[in-house]
């Protein structure tokens, strides 16, 4: 079975104005694309100078389509409070219909984003990857029932684990929750390698999603083939919109 396509934008520069970023994911919708994700950052390298909040770009979006799946690939939840992001989920959630998928991970300091002197962040990567699960857990006790209201969807809202090639660690963290996010991978065959791996780790049949990034106008059979359930069309760190238009348009 062919996987789900979707379009995968960063909020930035030309992009970083969220009433573009909802036209064109009503847009993408009206063309027949699955989903319609977005970067999450707080700061990126030069050339890039703007950037959008990932939460108030999914409010618009949510209220600009209405079968999409959206969300952000991925939140570093160890530089969110899992008590505010519960807030944001579960509002985003509701606001769409059921239709949010939170992707998860570490985060990294390439551009900044954990400097200890500068906003407070934990910067070492093994404390992070605890403040990681710790943070899944307790997003997941807010969902299921400590904060009111409850996500639309049950039993909770679909979680969505990053990885970057060839690390194996994250795997067993997806394994618990909904889905895998690997970047940087080989090509197929390496997916391959990390869906059978993920795949010995769980045994409770439930469905798992896997999504992977692919260029415009790339072939999305192979991935498919190697176990991807989601492709997602991603135009770097300076998205278009002309160009974000075009492949909509080519779908």
């Amino acid at each position: 079975m062919s996987a789900r396509r979707a379009i995968f934008v960063a909020p930035f520069d030309e992009l970083s104005d969220v009433r573009v970023l909802a036209e064109l994911a009503a847009g993408a919708e009206a063309a027949g694309w699955d989903g319609f994700f977005v970067w999450d950052h707080l700061l990126y390298s030069a050339p890039v100078r703007e950037l959008a909040d990932p939460w108030i770009a999914l409010a618009a979006i949510a209220l600009a389509t209405e079968r999409v799946r959206i969300g952000p690939m991925v939140t570093p939840i160890p530089r969110r409070r899992p008590h505010q992001l519960a807030r944001e989920t579960v509002t985003v959630d509701r606001l769409s219909g059921g239709r949010l998928v939170l992707g998860v991970g570490l985060g990294g300091n390439g551009h900044g984003e954990f400097d200890a002197e500068r906003f407070g962040e934990v910067e070492d990567m093994r404390a992070r990857a605890v403040l990681l699960d710790d943070g899944l857990e307790r997003l997941a006790a807010y969902w299921d029932g400590e904060f009111e209201p409850r996500p639309l969807q049950r039993p909770r809202i679909p979680v969505w684990v990053g990885s970057r090639w060839p690390n194996r660690r994250p795997l067993r963290r997806a394994s618990r929750w909904d889905g895998l996010f690997p970047v940087d991978l080989p090509g197929p065959e390496g997916l391959a390698e990390l869906v059978a791996d993920v795949m010995e780790l769980r045994d409770d049949g439930e469905p798992f999603d896997v999504a992977v990034g692919i260029a415009p106008g790339e072939d999305p059979e192979p991935w498919a083939d190697a176990g991807a359930t989601w492709c997602l069309t991603g135009f770097g760190k300076q998205p278009r919109r002309a160009d974000v238009e075009a492949a909509i348009a080519a779908l």
